[in-house]
Order: C-alpha cells, then sequence, then structure tokens
C-alpha cells in the first residue's frame, strides 16, 4: 500500500533534517535516509566551528543569518560554546589577509591582529613565522548532534516521520505525484526534496532531472596530543588564510586537518595515510607541535557545486522535484537559515527578507545555473495543496 505525503525528503542529514523540520509545520513529511541511523556522512564528520566569514558572499549571509538561531536558547544542551577562530599568514601572504578583511562580508566581523597578539592566543606559532591574522568576532564550536537532533524532534512533534535503512530505489513522476520506492515501502506525494547529499547527482539522474555537477570531495582530520605541559583548552582555531591547513582544540586533544579537497565519487570516505602525514606538516611547519602518535583519523565527504554555492530550488523541467544540495563544508553553520530559505522556496513564497536584504537571491542558488536548455523532463510543472490529517505510517 502507499503512503501518502505532502513532501518525501531524501537525506536525512543536516539539511534534510532542517527543511523536513520547518516544511512539517504545514506539511505532512517523511524523511528518507539510506543509512542505518541519519547523519553518518557529511553531518556526522564535521570540524563543529561556526565561522561567520567562511566561504563565498552567499555562504555567508547564511551563516550570518544562523548565528542567533544557535546563540538565542535557553534549553540545554546548549548548541555552541564559545571558540575564537584566527586566520594566519605568513610574511608572503599578507596580501591574502587585507584581501579578505577588504570584503563587506568579513569587514564588520573581524579585528586583525599583528604576530605578538597572535603568539598571545596560540605561544606555540613560531615568532616571525605567522606575522598576522584576522581573529573573527563571532565563532563557536557547535554541537552538531544536538542541532542535528533538534530538527529531528521537531519534525517528529510536527508529525513527520523518518524511515532509515531506506534507500531510494525508483523515483517516478506520473504527471501529478511522485511514487518513491525505498527499501519496502512505497511512499507517494507532490513534492520530492533532494537533499542526499554525495548522492544528490544520483537521485536526479533517478528522477530524469538533469545532474547539476555536485563533485564530493574527500577531507581528512586528525586527532594528536597537545603539546606536554601546554594548556590548549582555550585557543581559538587556527585556519591558514590559504586554507591550506587548520587546527584547533578538541576535548583536551588537537584537531588537525590538511583541509584537503581530493575529488571522490559518493561513498562511505575514509582518510589516506599520505593526507594524515600532510596534515600534521604543514601544522608543525607553523607550530611547535610533536606528534608522537596519530590517536584518531577519519575523512568525510564535502559535496560541492561549481561555483561552491548551495543549489536550492525547483527544478525548472522536472515538476515538484526540489533540490537542497552542494552545501560542500558550510552545511552546520549554515543549516537554520537554509532551511528557512528552502521551505520558503517550497512554499513559493521567495526568498526571506532578512536574507534578500543581504543580497541573496533566487538567481544564484537555482539548479537551472547548470543545467543546460532543453536537458531532461519537459513536463509542466503541478501546482497542489497540503493534504490534510496525518499520513499513514
Amino acid at each position: 500500500m502507499q503512503a501518502q505525503y505532502d513532501v518525501v525528503v531524501v537525506g536525512a542529514g543536516i539539511a534534510g533534517a532542517g527543511v523536513a523540520a520547518d516544511l512539517s509545520r504545514d506539511h505532512r513529511v517523511v524523511l528518507l535516509e539510506q543509512e542505518p541511523q541519519p547523519a553518518m556522512h557529511a553531518t556526522g564528520r564535521s570540524a563543529a566551528l561556526f565561522s561567520e566569514i567562511y566561504g563565498n558572499a552567499c555562504i555567508r549571509a547564511l551563516s550570518q543569518a544562523s548565528r542567533g538561531f544557535f546563540l538565542d536558547r535557553d534549553e540545554e544542551p546548549a548548541f555552541v560554546t564559545p571558540r575564537g577562530c584566527i586566520h594566519i599568514a605568513r610574511q608572503d601572504e599578507l596580501a591574502g589577509i587585507e584581501a579578505l578583511a577588504s570584503e563587506p562580508s568579513v569587514a564588520p566581523f573581524v579585528t586583525a591582529l599583528n604576530g605578538d597578539e597572535v603568539r598571545a592566543l596560540v605561544p606555540v606559532l613560531f615568532p616571525g613565522v605567522v606575522v598576522a591574522a584576522l581573529s573573527e568576532n563571532h565563532s563557536y564550536d557547535l554541537d552538531v548532534d544536538a542541532i542535528h537532533q533538534h530538527f529531528l524532534r521537531q519534525m517528529r512533534g510536527n508529525g513527520g516521520v523518518l524511515h532509515c535503512s531506506s534507500p531510494v530505489t525508483r523515483c517516478m513522476h506520473d504527471g501529478r505525484a511522485w511514487t518513491v520506492h525505498a527499501g519496502d515501502r512505497v511512499l507517494r506525494a507532490p513534492i520530492v526534496i533532494n537533499a542526499a547529499g554525495a548522492w544528490g547527482d544520483v537521485l536526479a539522474k533517478m528522477a530524469g532531472a538533469q545532474p547539476v555537477g555536485l563533485q564530493p570531495k574527500r577531507r581528512t582530520a586528525v586527532i594528536v596530543d597537545p603539546p606536554q605541559g601546554v594548556d590548549s583548552a582555550k585557543w581559538p582555531a587556527v585556519i591558514h588564510i590559504g586554507e591550506k591547513f587548520y587546527f584547533k582544540p578538541e576535548a583536551g586533544k588537537i584537531l588537525m586537518s590538511p583541509a584537503d579537497e581530493t575529488p571522490v565519487d559518493p561513498h562511505d570516505a575514509y582518510p589516506d595515510e599520505l593526507d594524515v602525514a600532510i596534515a600534521v606538516d604543514r601544522v608543525q611547519q607553523v607550530a611547535d607541535i610533536a606528534v608522537r602518535r596519530v590517536e584518531h583519523s577519519w575523512a568525510g565527504l564535502r559535496t560541492f557545486a561549481p561555483d561552491k554555492t548551495p543549489v536550492v530550488g525547483y527544478d525548472s523541467r522536472v515538476p515538484g522535484f526540489f533540490w537542497l544540495t552542494g552545501q560542500g563544508g558550510y552545511g552546520i553553520q549554515t543549516a537554520p537559515a537554509l532551511s528557512e530559505l528552502a521551505a520558503s522556496l517550497v512554499r513559493r513564497r521567495g526568498i526571506p527578507d532578512a536574507l534578500a536584504a543581504a543580497g541573496v537571491t533566487q538567481a544564484e542558488l537555482a539548479p537551472a545555473r547548470f543545467q543546460a536548455p532543453g536537458g531532461a523532463s519537459s513536463q509542466p510543472e503541478t501546482s497542489y495543496e497540503p493534504i490534510n490529517g496525518q499520513a499513514s505510517r
């Protein structure tokens, strides 16, 4: 028997959970996850840092608009804890500092530091090597699991349904609605939201939509001990201005990454030994951090559109197929604003006013910017009204 919904969301990472939570307020929503539990890929392997100046102008606008959601919260657990963030430069990289600091979406949110001020914050940085930095005025460690579970609880509280171990095997539109086969379930809804992350183009092809050129890229993380006798707990996160590496305190240890972006096919990512070694080497070029052993390492996939801006909106040729993909490495910190934006576009209400005022446009997010004219389906778009009542489980 087919279960009837208003919206089928494919992918229960932070993007899918966020938009499902918002839409469940006035739609019957089902959220599908191919893994035994949500957040096993990109969401569960995040560096968990909120940085308002990370990414391009659109990403920064989404991040800055999300800050209030993370901070304005009385319940436990808190979504954020204070964590400074500095973007460091060597002498020959000062032009990068100046260029970043001059951007309108960056300048109000940073303070310039000289080399002595940087080492006062992170004493292990080598004198004469790191000579300047930008310090963020608003940066935090994020409790990714708490944020993700918040969205899932909100969705369930509104009557939404989560099905895990339910990979989509067929996705067909008959001119009126979608029929989605997921595991042993058959679901029917006027709208399918593609929040499938690294598998976004795979789902699109299955649905008869033209891919947008999503590229999963592997990123590696390493956990090591801090220097002996050094209290690193209050250090800020340290990011190279050219994004060649970063490191930050992590539960009494130090997390390092070579900031690698290795193009790969969608899969369950694992670390490469060379990338682990590169992470340690790059950090040790600027900081006195002896690494006697690597306690733990992992890798995750960060999936980008060609212009590194998310792909959000209805497909122009496939009726009721909505894209919410390409968040790259910014999915957690942009999730509140991007969920609100996506839900508004699903409801055909346009970009929320605050984001529109910040310069975010539908055109820069639309999947059509990557799709050749005349591709895939040419079926007319259908209208719908949300179905009242509870969906069959």
